[in-house]
């Protein structure tokens, strides 16, 4: 299923004048995004290795093409857009020295980004909140339009790398083959690869589930510290992510664990090994979970980054999937791979509202009737899906 990427729109959205950071895993199409919003801007590829070569050597030369391009424009300096950024983490140093000076205020920088981690490690200035950041993501339902196919979103995911490409399968295992060689083997990020790359695959059996990194390190036969080490590079990588538990006026004890997901469905089945012990309905409905997860993450960066997203866990065992909570916001979702509406599953969403009566509760099923069970709305995920809009004024819940 190939399409004409450039004919599609993304929501990110981007300040009018001021500079900004856009991360986001690779593959998620922000250098398209942004050579098609920006048309007329002058691009450095720290990929390419001559760029590489050039900034690395010499951070300063940025500042010869700032004057050039500024001349040939007249003064009428185009955006300038440093793609990598954390390739040459001193480059930041000689952006902000720019901005900082006069004519700064004629000058708007894009700085992209696959990994924070060289930035974090390095101590790099972030430009001293001189720019905004940006979360890019892979492409959500309402993005892909009338080319949206559930069933094919849940089996590779919604990479647009891996979404427009002939062979899915073979373009998700050469997207992690890609992170490992280049962001981890090159930039010599841990010390042993095939460790690293064990944790990878031992992390995807902890998809949805409450992350217990001792349990993990001793299934990979690595020291704790090594395997905490490991969660935090694959959250500077970007292709993972803890969610915290939601505590605010808490009425129960309730878990302290967060749980972990890889960001995109297509990555965490790449990942997951499979054998006879292994159900197709259970990891088809961890898969339908990741899906809302992402989607979420990537309705909240674009509608309002201030909301929250986080899941809810008793002592005891009770656990709704995930409470969005915010100003305009304050919604429990719980995801099910079924087609039918149980009461025992909506026992979990029930127990939240007894507790926070002024949330609203949804319950995503594979069903196909829209449906009002004990005050919950139970909703088509299908729907919910190609209504989730962050252009649209509406909230989760009135949009679906």
């Amino acid at each position: 299923m190939r399409l004409m990427l450039e004919l599609l729109t993304r929501f990110c959205k981007t300040p009018d004048r001021d500079s900004f950071f856009l991360f986001g895993p690779r593959g998620t199409g922000k250098t398209q995004f942004l050579r098609q919003k920006f048309p007329g801007a002058i691009f450095v590829n720290l990929l390419l290795p001559s760029e590489f070569a050039k900034y690395s050597a010499n951070p300063e030369s940025l500042i010869a093409l700032v004057a050039g391009v500024g001349s040939q424009q007249d003064n009428n300096l185009p955006s300038i857009v440093i793609d990598e950024v954390q390739k040459v983490p001193a480059l930041l140093s000689v952006v902000h020295d720019l901005l900082e000076k006069p004519q700064g205020k004629n000058l708007r920088f894009i700085l992209t980004g696959s990994s924070s981690r060289k930035l974090k490690t390095a101590g790099a200035d972030l430009l001293a909140g001189r720019a905004h950041t940006i979360q890019f993501h892979p492409f959500m339902a309402t993005e892909l339009d009338r080319h949206w196919d559930l069933e094919r979103a849940l089996e590779i995911g919604t990479l647009p790398v891996v979404w427009n490409s002939e062979d899915a399968s073979n373009s998700l295992q050469s997207y992690i083959g890609t992170y490992l060689r280049e962001e981890v083997l090159q930039e010599r990020l841990v010390r042993n690869l095939g460790n690293f790359s064990r944790f990878l695959e031992v992390m995807s059996f902890s998809q949805g589930s409450s992350l217990n990194i001792s349990a993990m390190g001793r299934e990979c036969q690595i020291e704790q510290k090594t395997a905490e080490g490991f969660v935090e590079l694959i959250e500077d990588l970007l292709i993972g992510s803890r969610l915290s538990v939601f505590q605010k006026r808490a009425k129960r004890e309730l878990s302290t664990h967060p749980k972990f997901y890889y960001f995109d469905t297509g990555v965490y089945r790449s990942l997951r090994p499979t054998g006879p012990l292994d159900t197709p309905e259970n990891i088809a409905g961890i898969a339908l979970e990741t899906l809302v997860y992402q989607h979420l993450r990537a309705w909240i960066s674009i509608k309002d980054p201030k909301l929250t997203l986080s899941y809810w866990r008793t002592r005891s065992g009770v656990e709704v999937d995930f409470v969005v909570y915010g100003k305009e916001e304050f919604i429990a979702i719980e995801v099910k791979n079924s087609n039918r509406i149980r009461t025992e599953d909506l026992r979990a969403l029930r127990t939240f509202a007894e507790d926070y009566p002024e949330s609203k509760q949804i319950f995503l099923y594979r069903g196909a009737q829209r449906e009002m069970h004990h005050d919950i709305l139970c909703l088509p995920i299908d729907d919910f899906f190609k209504n989730l809009d962050p252009r649209k004024p509406n909230r989760i819940i009135q949009s679906s």
